[in-house]
């Protein structure tokens, strides 16, 4: 793996920690959940072959720190950081963006908002609850995350959160009581960056659950916009995902937005389970 080279980007309420590999037009990656800008590093270099390619940690995760930690967070702001990057990057060529479940929810906001920014995206399975016909079910789910967060602390909610990412009537899955705070995470036998991956996401998992899950996924995509553009955008979901809420929304979407359907490698996280087969798949789609 090639070391990246690690900028600094200061944005209103944040200072966002992103990393830079190779040279060419640029490609800009906005991952999702609480992986940051390391989700990547298994299909950076070689996507960074041809192409400058850009990953980083969303404000708030990680390595890029807010200046209020309390701050509510909206997909417009967090859309803004991204065209904050391609501005700084490759500010007189639009550049290829892909971004992954949240991450993809960015990256649709920014091309139906900045479409002059923005050659080609790629979302995978981002979770727009808001365009499916059962949405009401979906936030009264997500209500009662948010109120178990309250209540019971993060690994009840997180356990709540994954039932209802489950497809419709499939059975639950049967796990020991969990505490109210997570365990130590389970770094023994890694190397240390491995390691320093699983406890920064255990550390982003509270925000993460209680900012950024309640933040986008009542976040409401502009069809009609999307729509003028479809010719720039490409929706994907896992082979292995069928039914759970992430792939309902992106099929849902391309659905109505009348463009194909694409299936990547593994599930939800394909990225980080088939990452070669990943790589090699988004380097087709994205395009020279």
């Amino acid at each position: 793996m090639t070391p990246p080279t690690i900028g600094r980007l200061r944005v209103d309420g944040a200072t966002l920690h992103y990393e830079v590999r190779g040279e060419g037009p640029l490609l800009l990656l906005i991952p999702g959940g609480t992986g940051g800008a390391a989700s990547f590093d298994d299909v950076a270099d070689d996507l960074a072959a041809d192409r400058t390619v850009v990953s980083y940690d969303p404000r708030g995760l990680s390595r890029s720190p807010l200046d209020d930690p309390e701050a509510p967070q909206h997909v417009a702001r967090h859309a803004d950081d991204a065209l904050r990057l391609l501005d700084l990057l490759s500010p007189e060529a639009p550049a290829r963006v892909a971004g992954c479940s949240s991450g993809g929810i960015v990256a649709l906001h920014l091309l139906a908002t900045r479409p002059e920014r923005v050659e080609r995206v790629v979302a995978h399975e981002p979770p727009v609850v808001e365009v499916l016909p059962d949405a009401a079910e979906h936030r009264a789910m997500l209500a009662r995350v948010q109120d178990t967060f309250r209540r019971e602390g993060l690994m009840p909610a997180a356990a709540v959160f994954a039932a209802g990412l489950r497809p419709s009537g499939a059975a639950p899955t049967v796990t020991p009581a969990t505490p109210a705070t997570p365990p130590a995470p389970p770094t023994a036998g890694l190397t240390p960056r491995a390691a320093a991956r699983v406890e920064r996401t255990m550390a982003d998992m509270p925000y993460f659950l209680g900012r950024i899950v309640p933040g986008f996924m009542a976040y409401t995509p502009d069809v009609e916009r999307l729509a003028a553009l479809s010719d720039r955008l490409v929706l994907a979901g896992g082979a292995d995902s069928h039914g759970e809420l992430p792939h309902r929304c992106a099929a849902f979407l391309a659905e109505r937005l009348g463009v194909e359907f694409v299936r990547f490698p593994g599930g939800h996280t394909g990225l980080s389970t088939h990452p070669a087969e990943f790589g090699e798949l988004l380097r087709k789609l994205l395009g020279g």
